[in-house]
């Protein structure tokens, strides 16, 4: 079997689409539709991997803002690495990530940063990617922690996290409705400025553009206090993860544990639509380097452990 490289151009977005629908190991940030949604911010360097004139593989990546001789796999995304049907397992990926390298360094790039996709939002293992980075010589250079629910094997709820979602309960209305999003940008709004001087990574267009295009994936549960939303979570969801991309809650929200009755019930429904897992996502700063303890607690207090977000860098002039 011949494996073949091409860089990915357009013509590709509709066969790229469909094939990332029946990837076991993808999830809606590989697809063009979505990555499509940053325009020209980042110079696209995405490749496809042929096999035998088949497609076998898609591999999403851009060249780095900060490194024009780096190519990441995808800094628009929080994870990315090569998408496949399995076909490219074991002694295939070790080929296709030597090609891959190979076609890159011919493209003048000397450093590739791969970010590999966590176990949880694999349908089936698919993890040889891993194993293939090794045996090229890569080096893990950070590590996130989140924290997620094995939703068939729960961990119990902690007694500080059932006394919450008793008060919660007693003061919040929860509202699942789509046209709620902008009262909840503005809260995360506010509250990243107020704490950490930032805004959110998606503007309130921007996100509001990408629910329209996953309306089944993309979607927000709300505490409203008094008719006004005062707590929600914004959610990626995938069919095996139900993923927290964004959490807010302000003062009067605290006050009652409101985000504890819009975590109880988004965890039974994530159960029950047939999820796997319910994702918190990571509490780190600094590159992986700082874990904010407090909020980690917070999130395992629901009955979760820790998923590792691994990176690593591959010197693609000494590659092998």
């Amino acid at each position: 079997m011949t494996i073949e490289i091409i860089p990915y151009d357009d013509t590709f977005a509709s066969a790229w689409d469909t094939f990332c629908a029946g990837a076991p190991n993808s999830t809606i940030l590989q697809t063009r539709r979505f990555l499509g949604y940053h325009g020209d911010r980042f110079k696209d360097a995405s490749l496809i991997v042929m096999e035998s004139g088949k497609l076998a593989g898609v591999f999403p990546a851009a060249q780095s803002l900060s490194d024009p001789q780096s190519v990441i796999s995808h800094p628009g995304v929080t994870y990315g690495g090569i998408v496949h049907h399995g076909r490219l397992g074991g002694l295939r990926m070790i080929e296709t990530l030597t090609d891959i390298a190979a076609w890159y360094v011919k493209s003048g790039y000397r450093r590739l940063q791969y970010k590999a996709v966590p176990h949880i939002y694999a349908s089936q293992p698919s993890q040889d990617d891993l194993y293939a980075l090794f045996r090229l010589g890569a080096q893990r250079v950070r590590c996130d922690l989140s924290c997620s629910i094995e939703l068939s094997n729960r961990r119990p709820l902690s007694e500080r996290r059932r006394r919450g979602l008793k008060k919660a309960q007693a003061a919040v209305i929860l509202s699942s409705d789509p046209m709620l999003l902008g009262e909840l940008w503005a809260i995360l709004s506010q509250n990243l400025a107020r704490k950490h001087d930032a805004s959110p990574v998606h503007s309130l267009e921007e996100i509001s553009m990408l629910r329209e295009l996953f309306p089944q994936q993309i979607m927000i549960r709300c505490a409203l206090i008094e008719g006004a939303v005062e707590a929600g979570v914004l959610f990626f969801n995938s069919p095996t993860v139900w993923h927290a991309q964004y959490i807010a809650a302000s003062e009067a929200a605290y006050a009652v544990s409101a985000l504890d009755a819009v975590f109880d019930a988004a965890i039974i429904e994530a159960r029950q639509a047939g999820a796997r897992y319910f994702d918190f996502g990571t509490s780190n700063e600094d590159g992986g380097k700082v874990l904010n303890d407090g909020l980690y607690r917070f999130k395992s207090e629901f009955g979760g452990g820790g998923v590792a977000h691994e990176f690593y860098d591959l010197e693609l002039m000494n590659e092998r």
